[in-house]
């Protein structure tokens, strides 16, 4: 019996030390391995290194705008309905002038011109001022036209960031046409863009990052790679700033990011230039010689890249014809609605 009982106890002694021994060993690899928690928290870590500027990062945001409300019924035009309206844009209560064209609605719903303004002072904004004469042109031509007020514009919630050091009202606008989508009068795949300025800036971001904007319209554009922007913006051409933003945003992204000429890949990855193989749409643009605010050649160079991408693509330049284009408004304009006859009726 005791024998039976020290056989018993020296097995358990060597089980014992036999675990120890794989223990440790085991331990000592595992300390070899990364630690999976980690790799875990790292993952999807260049997404987060993108700035919010660039393309790809505004390409994987959201934009699921909101049901389109009214918010007061205006004295109609000629043939068609004026309201304010209002949608979200990334929780933000954004206003925007509506119209809606008379009579019997087609099968599929109304064509949309999602209208984006040019620069104008958010303090000095109204909804039912500026731009009136352009948005009769579509609406009375059997257009619903949408007139977003941007953040921090007229009653709109929000601070007004500016269009070239950050991608706001750009985001306001991808909301706009995901809420005019929604909307019951219209028809989600006849939905076309005009912008002037700054606007033009904004349409041309949002046609290379959503391909349910089929036809771009462009007035007197910002259309240049940001590149030509920091360098061939000539002096005494306005510059708006960020608001709040100190030097405002080419001191701003220089003093992070260094030149175009020390960082070409950040500011490529920043213009839409670097993305027109994308655009799913055709582009016309309209451009006077004498445009003292922004340069014939922006919209000049835009053609040619647009072409070089094979993409269709119409220019017009009016000699002698200023930012507005005003000495040639009615001929462009009416360009203007062939063009969107063409390509969303």
């Amino acid at each position: 019996m005791a024998k039976k009982l020290l056989f018993i106890l020296i097995l358990i002694i060597v089980g014992f030390a036999s675990f120890n021994f794989i223990s440790r060993n085991t331990q000592k690899e595992a300390d070899k391995l990364p630690d999976q928690n980690l790799t875990n928290d790292n993952s999807g870590g260049m997404e987060s290194d993108l700035d919010p500027l660039t393309i790809e990062s505004l390409r994987q945001g959201e934009y699921p705008g909101s049901e389109i409300t009214i918010e007061q019924e205006l004295e109609s035009g000629s043939n068609y309905s004026r309201y304010i309206a209002s949608y979200k844009s990334e929780g933000l209560k954004i206003y925007a002038f509506l119209t809606i064209p008379n009579g019997e609605k087609p099968t599929t719903g109304w064509p949309v011109i999602i209208f984006n303004h040019g620069y104008i002072p958010p303090a000095e904004y109204r909804t039912t001022e500026r731009y009136i004469p352009y948005t009769d042109g579509f609406s009375r031509n059997g257009y619903i036209v949408f007139r977003s007020d941007y953040r921090g514009h007229g009653n709109s919630e929000g601070t007004p960031e500016g269009a070239y050091g950050s991608n706001a009202y750009t985001i306001d606008i991808l909301n706009a046409v995901s809420s005019m989508k929604k909307y019951k009068d219209s028809d989600p795949n006849r939905i076309g863009m005009w912008g002037h300025s700054l606007g033009g800036f904004v349409t041309l971001r949002s046609m290379v990052v959503n391909k349910d904007i089929k036809a771009g319209v462009i007035w007197a554009g910002v259309v240049a790679s940001y590149p030509d922007l920091v360098n061939r913006w000539r002096r005494g051409t306005p510059r708006p700033t960020i608001s709040g933003g100190r030097g405002g945003w080419r001191q701003s992204l220089q003093a992070q990011y260094g030149t175009p000429e020390d960082n070409p890949e950040f500011w490529n990855s920043i213009s839409a230039n670097s993305y027109l193989k994308d655009i799913g749409g055709p582009i016309q643009l309209h451009h006077g010689t004498a445009d003292s605010s922004v340069p014939v050649e922006f919209s000049e160079k835009l053609a040619n890249q647009l072409k070089a991408e094979g993409k269709t693509v119409e220019l017009f330049t009016y000699s002698g014809d200023d930012h507005n284009i005003s000495l040639s408004f009615n001929n462009a304009m009416q360009r203007s609605i062939d063009f969107f006859d063409k390509y969303l009726k």
